[in-house]
């Protein structure tokens, strides 16, 4: 294509872009919306896909400038993607973890709380400072700091492959999966203001340090106590990572080991390799591990989910088969299957974790032509995997949970590495088509699994998981719940526990908050609360009883009356022990008298 002709195209993937993001814009969110993706104009999505669809072609088969202009291009759709909630003027997003969050960030702003009490800071912090210095609501800051710690991913991922490989194509093709954001797997790793997950996306600056201390040469003197700059970079890029979340960085700290386990076993048993020839890593493990070590074992939390975790594995009461088989009867009663949902959340993540194996392994019997420098460094992060995995296994059975944050980390490594595998990929197929006709079916299948990993980045009824969205409605409606409410009346949720909002609004660092021990919260009982006994449906005593669209979407609409069906609703509007006090369009709270009087 003449140069005239691809710079029109790019120009036109730039236009759709901007008319997406400003048509969004112009049509906020007037209510609840169940899914970011309904919820956002049709032409906003026609946009979007006529940008990525650009950006995907320029980065595949452009080099250069016009290569890096369709990596920015397809960056910034996926980043607008991303800030949909931003963009499209949303009160919040999140209602779990990102609630409690919210209540860290207002206290550090009131000065009730110092950040480094907190055990991971950063994330409130760079709220908080948004919301005195730049004006934010605390809500918006903190959605504007989830998108800011975003960015890197994609910035750094693309960096990584150009310095470990150097091929364009890798380049090119290592961009595409990121774009795809394989970490999030919306079982414990989310789109939102998820600290965790957050610094999922931060991990690739701290792996790009590495790989430029080990690849790269100062061109300046060394530092004091004859560091290198880029060991400096390390270290500093590390601590920022500590302080978003520790959790990832102690997969990082064991992604150095590893390194430094195979420069090991290189020296002692090989003569000539190119991994000989790297500064070693020796140093950098017990300096990163130091310092997660410092930090950690001061901190009560972490203490408490290392107890947490080792009751687990000596336990039979805590690992994933009960919880899968639980989802899965839950799943079939609402006509889903388990089949069917990891085909919409897992199909891509699974289809880029094949490649990358089979390639790992044909490179490592010798049947690819890749170059030793660029194989030296597949192998540190191939072997790295194993002692990953480990960790892996160790969450499986003690908190299946955190073995979901343990296979976000591990597809930021696999994203990686995935550049370079489907570079060789398509190498192959060029063998038995002509070389622009591997790279169309190779964009064709990257492409297909775009579409389907950017349709999963948030929670939606097509993964039978409505969208966390918080409007101003459901949130007033809170607030003036909590402030009238009788001190000794305790709030109860259709399957979602009031306390954390009373975090998201009231903070944390005070005594009486809805989480603590003087006032209790909860959920209904389902069972007696479609009996109709309201009364004897939280504990027989005296208790408001909290309805916002979001519960009755998920319960309704997805869960299709699972747990609580709409007559049982309905019943409870006429119901003489039932006496509604707070009313909007999003929120409806009852006074519920109990049996105990």
């Amino acid at each position: 294509m003449r140069r005239s002709a691809l710079e029109g195209v790019l120009a036109v993937g730039f236009l759709a872009l901007a008319a997406g993001v400003l048509v969004a814009r112009a049509n906020p969110a007037v209510g609840y919306e169940s899914s970011v993706y309904a919820g956002s104009p049709t032409a906003t999505w026609i946009a979007f896909v006529v940008a990525l669809a650009i950006a995907v072609g320029a980065t595949i088969a452009c080099r250069g400038r016009y290569q890096a202009l369709g990596i920015g291009l397809g960056g910034t759709t996926v980043t607008a993607i991303v800030s949909l909630p931003l963009i499209r003027n949303y009160r919040f997003s999140g209602m779990g973890d990102a609630m409690t969050h919210m209540g860290w960030t207002r206290d550090v702003a009131d000065g009730g709380l110092a950040p480094h009490e907190l055990f991971y800071p950063a994330v409130h912090s760079i709220g908080a400072l948004l919301h005195q210095v730049g004006g934010f609501s605390i809500e918006r800051a903190l959605l504007v700091t989830m998108v800011v710690l975003f960015v890197p991913f994609l910035i750094f991922v693309p960096l990584i492959v150009r310095n470990v490989s150097g091929n364009p194509r890798a380049v090119g093709f290592g961009a595409i999966v990121s774009w795809m954001v394989l970490p999030v797997n919306n079982v414990a790793t989310h789109m939102g203001v998820h600290t965790n997950s957050v610094a999922l996306f931060f991990v690739p600056v701290v792996v790009f340090a590495v790989v430029a201390y080990l690849r790269r040469r100062a061109t300046i003197e060394r530092l004091p106590f004859g560091l290198s700059p880029f060991s400096v970079l390390l270290y500093l890029s590390a601590i920022g990572l500590l302080l978003i979340h520790p959790q990832q960085m102690i997969n990082v700290v064991v992604l150095v080991g590893a390194i430094a386990g195979v420069q090991y076993l290189a020296r002692s048993r090989v003569d000539e390799h190119p991994i000989l020839e790297h500064p070693t890593a020796y140093a950098h493990t017990a300096v990163l591990g130091v310092i997660f070590t410092v930090w950690a074992v001061s901190n009560e939390r972490f203490r408490n989910a290392v107890a947490g975790l080792v009751y687990g594995l000596v336990t039979a009461d805590v690992g994933a088969g009960a919880e899968v088989d639980q989802r899965g009867a839950s799943l079939a009663e609402i006509g889903g299957s388990l089949g069917e949902l990891f085909v919409r959340m897992f199909l891509d993540a699974a289809i880029i974790g094949l490649v990358v194996g089979l390639f790992v392994l044909v490179m490592w019997l010798g049947w690819t032509n890749t170059d030793r420098e660029t194989a030296a460094f597949v192998t540190y992060l191939g072997l790295a995997l194993i002692p990953l995995g480990g960790i892996l296994l160790v969450y499986f059975v003690g908190t299946p949970t955190m073995a979901f944050r343990q296979i976000g980390f591990i597809y930021v490594v696999l994203t990686i590495i995935a550049g370079i595998a489907v570079a060789h990929l398509a190498g192959g197929l060029s063998r038995f088509v002509t070389r622009p006709g591997s790279d169309a079916i190779v964009a064709l299948v990257l492409g297909s699994c775009l579409v389907l990993g950017l349709l999963t980045v948030y929670a939606s009824p097509l993964i039978y998981s409505p969208s966390q969205h918080v409007t101003d409605q459901t949130f007033s409606g809170y607030e003036s719940g909590f402030e009238h409410a009788a001190e000794d009346r305790p709030h109860a949720g259709l399957g979602y526990d009031p306390f954390r909002y009373d975090h998201a609004i009231n903070g944390l660092e005070r005594e009486g908050a809805l989480s603590g021990a003087t006032i209790a919260t909860g959920e209904v009982d389902h069972e007696q609360f479609e009996t109709g006994n309201y009364t004897g449906a939280y504990h027989g005593v005296d208790y408001y009883l909290i309805a916002t669209e979001y519960d009755l979407t998920r319960e309704v609409d997805v869960y299709q009356e699972l747990y609580y069906s709409e007559q049982s609703l309905e019943t409870l509007e006429m119901s003489p022990e039932a006496n509604k006090v707070i009313s909007n369009d999003e929120f409806e709270m009852y006074a519920v008298d109990g049996e105990n009087e």
